[in-house]
């Protein structure tokens, strides 16, 4: 006798899906290949954790995620798979948890790795989309480069703000990130959101139009945003919609291209090579201004600009700006050995100086968590916030 087909859904999948079943686009043999379906989710910040809820909502079946990173407290402001409870714990392992809560249907794959050329095209082969939630130039290109080379679509998104925008880059069909951007622009012209801010509700807007640009890739249905940059306007509840060419030049996609393997990311956008061993120790305002009270023999080195320093500083802190650092190394020869404290606006340059310094042999080195905004808000609100 012949066995009973095997039914195209379980009766659970069957309600948990039902709002997808009725959708002629979607249906029953869509729903199948959405949990048939790979993606990866680089990133598990303010875009990865609300995309990766939603695309474990719609029912894809696997998800990989990257990120080496563990839950801060500055996370929560915008990163929605992490609560207070999760501090300190790695983020990859927090969403695990919290994705498959929300949907059991879902494999999740985690990649708690730093991402770079020794191991991206591994990491993202085995995925149908990939999802570009970084917030670094470096790895930016990396994954671009990545996903021509593997012919793989590319669903990116960035803010910054109150703006952000969304995009889907596949060489295969339309231009590339390079394509857009030849060029990164010199280390420190582009703030970061840790230096210039972002709206916690931003990239859920964004990370949601990625979410959905990548289940209608996954479906071929509708017009993917190929060739096409979405940019959304927070404070003026505006999208505004760019066309994009592809670059017969460009090194990677082009007609000839010069990129056939992966590069040198760090080197390629300025910045020194990021490995485990470049992550610094922080010192926290209140734990600063308790050292600096104690008469402690330590250094604070003031890295931002003149104009900066003019207008808010820590007393007694030396200005050497970052991009004159290297230069004047030797100001410091009488600290070798000795503690130092490195400040900026937020935060960032202060890593760099930090790594800087380390690289030079300079070991006892931390850098001001949140920088002298972090000073002005829980020491000293007379210094001046800008």
């Amino acid at each position: 006798m012949a066995s009973p087909k095997q039914p195209l859904l379980r009766t659970d999948q069957f309600l948990r899906y039902r709002r997808h079943l009725i959708l002629p686009e979607v249906g029953v043999e869509g729903q199948r290949e959405l949990l048939r379906s790979r993606v990866l989710l680089v990133g598990a910040g303010g875009l990865g954790c609300p995309a990766a809820q939603y695309l474990a909502a719609a029912g894809v079946g696997t998800l990989g995620l990257v990120d080496f990173d563990r839950v801060d407290l500055s996370n929560l402001q915008r990163q929605i798979l992490y609560t207070t409870a999760d501090v300190g714990r790695p983020k990859v392992e927090v969403a695990t948890e919290r994705v498959q809560a929300l949907n059991p249907d879902v494999k999740v794959e985690i990649h708690p790795l730093r991402l770079d050329s020794s191991n991206a095209l591994d990491v993202l082969e085995p995925y149908d989309v990939v999802v570009d939630g970084t917030d670094n130039f470096p790895t930016r290109y990396l994954t671009n480069d990545a996903c021509v080379l593997l012919g793989k679509p590319n669903v990116h998104g960035s803010i910054f703000r109150f703006e952000g925008q969304a995009t889907v880059f596949d060489a295969r069909r339309g231009p590339c990130y390079r394509c857009l951007f030849p060029e990164p622009p010199p280390p420190g012209a582009v703030p970061s959101c840790a230096e210039g801010g972002v709206l916690g509700v931003l990239p859920g807007i964004i990370a949601t139009l990625q979410a959905i640009e990548t289940i209608k890739l996954l479906l071929g249905i509708g017009e993917p945003l190929v060739g096409r940059l979405l940019q959304f306007h927070a404070l003026d509840m505006r999208f505004t919609e760019f066309r994009l060419a592809r670059d017969p030049e460009c090194p990677v996609c082009g007609e000839h291209p010069t990129i056939k393997e992966l590069i040198d990311y760090e080197g390629f956008c300025g910045l020194p090579a990021a490995d485990a061993t470049s992550e610094v120790d922080e010192v926290t305002a209140e734990e600063l201004a308790r050292r600096l009270r104690t008469g402690e023999g330590l250094l604070l080195v003031d890295v931002r600009e003149p104009e900066e320093y003019e207008r808010a500083r820590i007393e007694g802190a030396r200005l050497i700006p970052l991009g004159q650092l290297e230069q004047r190394l030797g100001e410091l020869e009488p600290w070798r050995g000795r503690p130092i404290v490195v400040t900026c606006h937020h935060g960032p340059r202060g890593v760099r100086a930090c790594r800087l310094l380390r690289e030079h042999g300079f070991e006892d080195v931390r850098n001001l968590a949140g920088g002298i905004e972090a000073w002005s808000l829980t020491v000293d609100p007379e210094v001046p916030r800008y």
